[in-house]
């Protein structure tokens, strides 16, 4: 579990956050923010709006009320190549590995606004170097790797834009119990390095165990905000919002 420290920057702040889909409404004014070397969690049930923050922290979804800022500066607006300029990763949920690719041309496509071979090798190698399954398989068609080994790529992926904070949507989805603890561990040792995560995470022993604290989201509204330690002494907002 990493430490809250208070007098970090604050990198990302949501204040009074509204978006959806058409005239759907999934998120009705939520407030939240990341700081620096912060692993933040942000559990809730299915359909409380958690993907949807992430789509819209990323530049997917635009808000139709409310500020979203980076390191102080605006980018409501801002066009999902930019916010990954900026340093924001979006790890999407599913994974979304291009099955019919390599397992080494899947990480290099995470480079692609890398105008430098030599920059674009250096990260390649780094993402083998700390994933080394994925070396291994670096021949290897995507779609042919198990589910643990494609949430692996798409991590080693989404790092080689080199981000100041990782967004990771649901990364143990589907994954055996060994599998999701290998996953977690990899998050234990990104956000070692100094990258801030966000994440979002059904599992919430799973999530509690890396965040310093945590959002509960339920209907597209933050409805507690607490330290992990916290939320895990709380049986009753566990119950009622999470599962138990």
């Amino acid at each position: 579990m990493s430490v809250i420290n208070t007098e970090a920057e604050v990198l990302l702040d949501l204040k009074d956050v509204v978006a959806g889909y058409g005239n759907l409404t999934a998120l009705h004014g939520v407030s939240l923010n990341v700081k620096q070397g912060e692993v933040v969690a942000l559990l809730g049930a299915n359909g409380a709006g958690k993907s949807t923050t992430l789509r819209t922290i990323s530049g997917l979804i635009k808000p139709s009320a409310g500020s979203l800022r980076w390191k102080g500066a605006s980018i409501v607006g801002n066009a999902p190549e930019k916010i990954l300029r900026l340093g924001v990763s979006h790890c999407p949920e599913e994974r979304h590995v291009w099955p019919e690719m390599t397992v080494a041309e899947n990480v290099e496509l995470g480079g692609y606004l890398l105008k430098s071979k030599t920059e674009l090798q250096r990260r390649k190698d780094i993402a083998f170097h700390r994933f080394p399954r994925l070396k291994e398989r670096a021949g290897q068609l995507a779609g042919t790797l198990s589910g643990g080994e494609q949430q692996m790529l798409a991590i080693a992926r989404a790092l080689m834009s080199e981000p100041t904070l990782l967004v990771l949507d649901e990364p143990s989805l589907g994954l055996s119990p060994k599998m999701a603890f290998e996953v977690f561990d990899v998050v234990r040792e990104i956000n070692s390095h100094g990258v801030s995560i966000l994440l979002v995470e059904q599992n919430v022993h799973n999530a509690l165990s890396v965040a310093s604290r945590a959002y509960v989201l339920e209907t597209g509204r933050v409805i507690a905000e607490k330290s992990s330690e916290s939320l895990l002494n709380d049986p009753d907002l566990l119950s009622a919002y999470l599962g138990g």
